[in-house]
């Protein structure tokens, strides 16, 4: 099964509801006039994610596209049966992963890793075993991103296990 946030973005927009609206704020009167507003809504889910601190329509669509993955990242378990997919192995070469957060992979890496996470009670040392990374790299991957440390010491927490710094 595939992630929802590996699929390409024309594939997840397909299940998505997307909806433009004004907002305000900065961009004068421009931007009062026209809907450059974009909400995704990805419909199997119910996560939602958006942007509208652009003027532009495109730049705002496409910035929420990608929120809307690393949202589903976050939200959305799913069990694998083959770790580490062709993109993880793409990425990571001798214990190490490399991506930056902005980039277009990385909330698929995200769910990835959170998929082995869950999948290894929430252990870096072991889901970056069966990711072919070290656990300090896993780490460093998830503290890309606040919130995605957040959701992993949460479990961590509910399990008793000590929180990731």
């Amino acid at each position: 099964m595939v992630h929802p946030a590996e699929l390409p973005i024309d594939d997840l927009l397909a299940e998505c509801a997307v909806e433009r609206k004004r907002r305000s704020g900065p961009g004068g009167q421009h931007r009062n006039k026209v809907e450059t507003a974009v909400v995704i809504v990805h419909l199997p889910t119910g996560v939602r994610a958006e942007a509208s601190e652009r003027r532009s329509q495109a730049e705002n669509q496409s910035r929420a596209a990608w929120r809307l993955r690393l949202e589903l990242a976050l939200a959305v378990r799913s069990s694998r049966e083959a770790l580490p997919s062709p993109l993880w192995r793409r990425r990571a070469g001798h214990g190490r992963i490399a991506v930056r957060q902005g980039h277009d992979d990385y909330p698929a890496l995200v769910a990835e890793a959170l998929d082995a996470l869950a999948a290894c009670e929430w252990s870096p040392a072991a889901a970056g075993e069966k990711l072919g990374v070290t656990g300090s790299q896993l780490v460093r991957l998830l503290k890309i991103e606040p919130r995605v440390l957040a959701v992993v010491n949460i479990e961590r927490r509910r399990r008793g296990a000590g929180v990731l710094r």
